[in-house]
């Protein structure tokens, strides 16, 4: 057995086993939680899992056990899985090209809009089902429930360096000047002139506040901006690894056709 086979089926072997967890969380979340947010995650956790465990098995037992059609079909599906994390990562990396918190004159926390952002992000939040499932997230994470005890005073509330989520989701946009009460309850009417359509959305209803609005939208997308740039980040590292686990491969594939034509020679 020539070295890239022993390489290609320990490297084989090392993703087999780090399927098995991914699997176990997929399992885990659709026996211990019930909510849309969290139905919404179990299904994709599941089959990327089971992608894993296939692929791997196909390329630990064509490297080892010198099966040709396993190696060329693993090695088939490892040419598509790069072209497609190479794809995303671009993608990745151009849709959340755009986009930004306002700063606000004399406050620690920033305001966001949903027209700053890329015109796909925005259609993708703009889709009423879509968005449905992002507001039951939203409401089981609990992002607004410890605002209002948090952020008692109008000083200390100036002062809070809210996450995208709490500032577009749990109080109204900056330009509607309502009357601070805490956090997350305003009283009073929107400023004259404000053009804001989100001061209509508000509501003091705890369990709603600003989740109807574009800038919770805005918000949103600015939490999806950073984490997918982490991301795309993180697949370039994945990319480099597949590339050498993918050459790897080849080389097996080469070894396994060659020592089949030194036995057919003889």
């Amino acid at each position: 057995m020539g070295c890239s086979n022993m390489l290609t089926g320990f490297l084989n072997l090392a993703t087999f086993i780090l399927s098995i967890p991914i699997i176990a969380v997929g399992v885990w979340l659709s026996k211990t939680h019930d909510t849309v947010c969290v139905r919404f995650l179990q299904y994709p956790v599941i089959a990327l899992g089971v992608f894993i465990l296939l692929v791997s098995l196909a390329g630990m037992i064509g490297a080892w056990c010198d099966k040709k059609f396993l190696l060329l079909l693993y090695l088939f599906v490892m040419f598509l899985l790069i072209v497609l994390l190479f794809c995303f990562t671009i993608f990745a990396f151009v849709v959340t090209n755009s986009g930004a918190g306002n700063a606000v004159s004399g406050k620690g926390y920033k305001d966001y809009r949903l027209g700053d952002y890329s015109t796909w992000l925005q259609k993708r939040v703009n889709d009423p089902t879509y968005w449905a499932k992002i507001k039951s997230c939203i409401a089981d994470s609990k992002v607004c429930n410890d605002l209002g005890t948090k952020y008692t005073t109008v000083a200390a509330f100036n002062k809070a360096n809210l996450t995208p989520l709490e500032s577009g989701c749990c109080k109204p946009p900056t330009d509607c000047n309502f009357t601070f009460v805490n956090a997350t309850y305003w009283s009073g009417a929107p400023a004259p002139g404000a053009t804001d359509t989100d001061c209509g959305k508000w509501t003091n209803d705890q369990s709603i506040l600003c989740t109807d609005c574009d800038s919770c939208r805005g918000g949103v997308l600015q939490n999806v901006k950073s984490n997918w740039r982490k991301v795309a980040i993180a697949n370039i590292i994945v990319l480099v690894f597949l590339i050498i686990v993918y050459s790897c491969g080849c080389c097996a594939y080469r070894n396994s056709k060659r020592d089949s034509g030194y036995k057919g020679y003889a």
